[in-house]
């Protein structure tokens, strides 16, 4: 049973659900901690008190803020969860409005918003149906962690997930970071488009969406730990040399995808070039420079 983040309420016009939060992933990371080299003893961070010179323990460390140089007031979690906010000890829903119409890059963490107790079972549930039938998500305040965030709430099966959203002043302009303007083609946006059909799936099931470097970490110590060989790193692909052709690239892309799901796989077939016709319209303009290379000779002699 994952642990209890928050608990609270979700708030919406006279309607309240009592709830708890708890986490909605999972790290399934492989974590290390650091070691001493030359005996491998544990390295730990200590906290030491910089006016007594002493290590404290947890139960003897709270909060504080720095308010000047010589003067720190303290704020305790009885403080923090007695906050003159609404949202203090509440989800408060503000609006609903459709998913697309929220940047993806604004969506953050997930947490699972637990029901607490019979009481909150029908609340719960009529929330949670008005947010499926209506296909909006709801947008909401809510503070924890000594800060108040933004939240979406919508449906993940029988379940009402929160996410945090980044406020907008949290999100960098990107202009900065733009390459300078470039001329595209249509074939080779045909041919982008092409290569998209052919890695075209209906879900992210398979090896692929697997997590195979924590696979492969776990076979780096369990090797070490039975002083064996490690395993080796597998030869990389051959690239075939560099192209540097945009066209080609996709071109020799949209094969391999092909190759990879089969030669009836259905996508776009490839534009063909217009640079090769192109080319093809330049030749007078050689044969004429060889004309006239034989007058010149003649001339000198």
């Amino acid at each position: 049973m994952p642990r209890t983040i928050w608990s609270g309420a979700i708030s919406f016009g006279l309607v309240t659900v009592p709830i708890n939060v708890v986490s909605a992933t999972e790290n399934h990371s492989i974590q290390f901690h650091q070691y001493h080299l030359e005996d491998m003893g544990r390295v730990r961070v200590r906290k030491v008190c910089e006016l007594e010179d002493r290590e404290v323990s947890q139960s003897e460390i709270g909060k504080g803020y720095e308010y000047a140089r010589d003067q720190v007031v303290a704020v305790t979690d009885d403080d923090l969860s007695n906050l003159p906010l609404p949202t203090a000890k509440a989800i408060e829903i503000h609006a609903f409005v459709p998913l697309e119409s929220i940047e993806p890059i604004r969506i953050a963490d997930g947490y699972y918003l637990q029901p607490k107790g019979d009481v909150a079972a029908k609340p719960y549930k009529l929330l949670r149906q008005a947010l499926e039938r209506s296909s909006r998500v709801a947008v909401a305040k809510y503070a924890w962690s000594g800060r108040e965030r933004l939240g979406l709430l919508r449906v993940r099966g029988d379940a009402i997930v929160l996410h945090a959203m980044r406020w907008p002043d949290e999100i960098r302009d990107p202009a900065e970071l733009l390459p300078p303007p470039v001329e595209l083609t249509d074939e080779e946006i045909d041919g982008a488009l092409a290569l998209m059909d052919g890695m075209t799936r209906d879900d992210l099931e398979g090896p692929e969406f697997q997590d195979t470097y924590t696979d492969a970490l776990a076979e780096i110590i369990e090797a070490k730990r039975e002083d064996k060989p490690l395993p080796e790193a597998p030869e990389p692909a051959a690239a075939g040399g560099q192209l540097v052709d945009l066209m080609a690239a996709l071109q020799e892309s949209v094969q391999k995808a092909k190759a990879s799901r089969g030669e009836d796989a259905k996508v776009h077939e490839m534009p063909e070039k217009k640079t090769a016709k192109k080319a093809a319209k330049k030749q007078p303009a050689k044969k004429t420079a060889r004309k006239t290379e034989p007058k010149k000779s003649k001339s000198s002699a």
